[in-house]
């Protein structure tokens, strides 16, 4: 089993927490992969926004500029020909471009599996035997995490704290914090856990953190 470092809310270190080997003791990471799930989720993620119109959606032009002989000009059948200054455009972006990636589950799993045991390597994971928040305010969120800054070596800016359910109180306090991402146990995201500094557990999450990346039946 692998060991986590377990503190308080003090930032007073209270021994360690196993773990699962399987979710934190993986031994090799395949940057290749990681690199091919990690592209596949970004431009999963991409918003089209870039759109032209074509010549059938360009307004006015309706009437044919010329008689089509006579004129010793060249033929046209409307001013929003795409030859046109102020026609349609050929070729040009759609909002209905799709930039998926399809993905394979069981590499993402493995991929999240790796990094999991990475960030354990790196020594940033740790685990909090308990956390509390009585008025869910935002300062008391920053000074708790101050003092866990001040006693946890290399402790980071970004911070991912992993809960086991919905904290109302926890919730209040971190909506107005930039650089802290709230999220529950068994709804962790790869990109989360690639751009922490620090990754905090709480010691109730730990078992629904395993289990969710595992998938195992209930």
């Amino acid at each position: 089993m692998t060991n986590l470092p377990l503190y308080n809310q003090a930032g007073e270190s209270v021994g360690t927490q196993e773990a699962n080997e399987k979710v934190f003791g993986l031994s090799k990471l395949n940057a290749p992969l990681v690199h091919q799930i990690v592209t596949a989720m970004l431009a999963n993620k991409r918003n089209t926004v870039a759109s032209t119109k074509t010549r059938g959606e360009v307004r006015g032009g309706g009437k044919k500029p010329w008689q089509q002989k006579g004129t010793g000009r060249a033929r046209v059948g409307s001013i929003r020909s795409p030859l046109w200054r102020g026609g349609g455009i050929m070729f040009g972006p759609r909002p209905n471009r799709s930039f998926g990636r399809k993905m394979n589950k069981k590499a993402k799993r493995g991929v999240m599996l790796q990094i999991l045991s990475e960030r354990v390597r790196e020594g940033k994971v740790m685990l909090l035997e308990n956390f509390a928040l009585p008025a869910g305010k935002t300062k008391e969120l920053v000074a708790a995490i101050k003092t866990l800054s001040a006693k946890v070596e290399n402790f980071g800016r970004n911070i991912l704290f992993v809960v086991a359910g919905k904290d109302e109180n926890l919730q209040r306090a971190a909506r107005n914090l930039p650089n802290f991402l709230l999220t529950r146990a068994d709804n962790l995201n790869l990109l989360d856990l690639l751009t922490a500094d620090r990754i905090i557990v709480l010691k109730e999450a730990l078992p629904i953190l395993e289990k969710a990346v595992l998938k195992e039946k209930k």
